[in-house]
């Protein structure tokens, strides 16, 4: 193997590290992303940054947390000003591909939740004064990935690269209502293919019912997943041919809601055969009850990004068909994986599997993600395999974050990190005493009365989540109770341990402080 790694990085979209067959999981087929995992390592405490999709992937990109590149929640894009490690791929030598969702910018063009609001009886500052960043990302360069303006294929509207990604072709939204560039590719292959999307264009089921479910005419062959399998394997046919080493990320928007598998792939899973977890309908936190008195009031919004409470019934039936999305991911996996074969390129290239966040998905009687971080949201699969030093299905139980991939992939790469890149390289150190996750909501949820803002902290024994405005905050013990069941925050017995673990806590935020910019004098 050459000194100068290929990188096929593969990443899905709301996908729970226990909802793969590697990971203990024994009902959904993933054949092809447990057969990486049997000859590379499984990270087992691999946590997100963030558990929102748009935040995580910068931190991903950046190997920063979000409070430092500022990428907080949905709706506010990944700074030009910020450095990705894939710009540092690039500038080394190496091809650098994009395919599937991107999500570094927003895509669904929704008004801004929080605008700046002039106050009577003050003088307003100037449009370019009213944030503390000049530079506050509201200019067309970061309106490229808005789904409802995308009428001509993103690369034709680059001026340069993307982030660093010389190639890229993207999919927006989820489900069967992807879209971005391969929504023009669909319509292009078929001129009525938006009569076959949607809930209102629908094939009839009168087996499954559950919120944000339907059963799309899109066939197997037009949805996004194979789309983006077939786009990946052209991207390698013409790289195989190059002297370059290549760096391509293969980004799937599924298993994210709406919960629309197509084909065979629907009815795959029966909902009868799926056992529900076993928090579900436990847990008495204030969002917990609001959203199954929500439920049961039926004022509880379920077309949308909320979350919010299922029955038993939906439960096992949103599960069932997000088991349908990934095995056809881990289809479309097997696909490329086996053209890297044919194209000799299997012996060079690294291998990784992750995902940006997770989901409830019927924990403590939940669906979505947002607001409570459940190991079920904040716990993704991580897989790294490299054919210079596969092993036998190694599992790796040290604390590791989404910071960590940017600096794992450059060390591999034998490329320098750029000064305040935070993550630490997963092969050769130790992990830290504590893992943080970061949330910032745009938006009031069912059981809040304001946006919410959370710092949670994972160590070796305990999650502690703290909130602000609120007069409750959450300390799980995860050796006696790993379904996070027992809210030991105010138990007498846990003052100590509640004490030992915020002062973890604050020692790990402080060393996530920002070391970027270097120093302006000379030397």
């Amino acid at each position: 193997m050459t000194k100068r790694p290929n990188f096929l990085f593969i990443i899905t979209d709301q996908h729970r590290a226990d909802h793969l067959g590697c990971y203990g999981n024994a009902i959904v087929q993933t054949p092809n992303i447990d057969r990486i995992a049997a000859t590379g390592t499984r990270w087992d405490r691999f946590y997100v940054a963030n558990p929102i999709c748009m935040p995580n992937r910068a931190s991903i990109m950046t190997g920063r947390m979000c409070s430092v590149h500022g990428a907080r929640h949905n709706g506010i894009p990944l700074s030009k000003d910020h450095t990705t490690f894939v710009e540092l791929l690039r500038d080394a030598g190496y091809s650098t591909g994009l395919i599937g969702k991107s999500h570094l910018q927003s895509f669904t063009g929704l008004p801004a939740a929080n605008r700046f609001e002039a106050k009577e009886g003050l003088t307003t500052p100037s449009a370019h004064l009213r944030d503390a960043y000049k530079n506050n990302r509201h200019s067309d360069e970061y309106d490229l990935e808005v789904a409802p303006n995308w009428d001509t294929p993103l690369a034709d509207r680059l001026k340069g690269d993307f982030y660093g990604f010389n190639h890229v072709e993207v999919a927006a939204d989820h489900g069967d209502q992807a879209s971005g560039d391969y929504l023009l590719w669909a319509r292009k292959q078929v001129p009525d293919f938006d009569t076959m999307t949607g809930p209102d264009n629908a094939l009839p089921d009168n087996r499954i019912n559950a919120p944000q479910a339907w059963r799309t005419a899109v066939p197997e062959e037009r949805y996004s997943t194979s789309w983006i399998a077939d786009r990946s394997e052209a991207w390698l046919q013409n790289q195989a041919k190059q002297a370059t080493p290549f760096f391509l990320q293969m980004s799937f928007p599924d298993p994210h809601h709406p919960f629309t598998p197509p084909g065979r792939y629907w009815d795959m899973y029966d909902p009868a055969d799926i056992p529900l977890p076993a928090s579900f309908g436990q847990g008495d936190l204030p969002p917990i009850q609001a959203m199954k008195d929500a439920m049961q009031k039926g004022t509880d919004p379920r077309d949308n990004q909320n979350p919010f409470a299922v029955t038993e019934d939906e439960a096992r039936a949103i599960i069932a068909l997000t088991y349908g999305m990934i095995t056809m991911i881990d289809d479309a996996i097997g696909r490329v994986l086996k053209r890297l074969e044919t194209l000799g390129l299997a012996e060079s290239t690294v291998v990784i599997f992750t995902s940006d966040h997770g989901d409830y998905m019927g924990d403590h009687g939940l669906m979505l993600k947002l607001l409570l971080h459940y190991q079920g949201i904040i716990r993704v699969p991580f897989i790294w395999n490299d054919p210079a030093n596969q092993t036998q299905a190694k599992a790796d139980a040290g604390l590791s974050s989404s910071i960590d991939i940017s600096a794992t992939i450059l060390a591999r790469a034998g490329i320098q990190p750029f000064n305040g890149l935070q993550g630490r390289d997963l092969l050769s150190t130790k992990p830290p005493e504590a893992i943080i996750v970061e949330e910032d909501s745009q938006r009031t949820m069912t059981g809040f009365d304001r946006p919410q803002r959370i710092r949670t902290v994972v160590t070796e024994k305990y999650r502690m989540s703290l909130r602000e405005g609120e007069d409750w905050n959450e300390l799980y013990d995860l050796e006696l109770d790993p379904d996070e069941l027992s809210n030991i925050y105010d138990a007498p017995i846990a003052v100590g341990a509640r004490q030992a673990v915020t002062e973890t806590m604050l020692r790990r935020m402080i060393e996530l402080q920002d070391r970027a910019p270097l120093p302006a004098y000379r030397a």
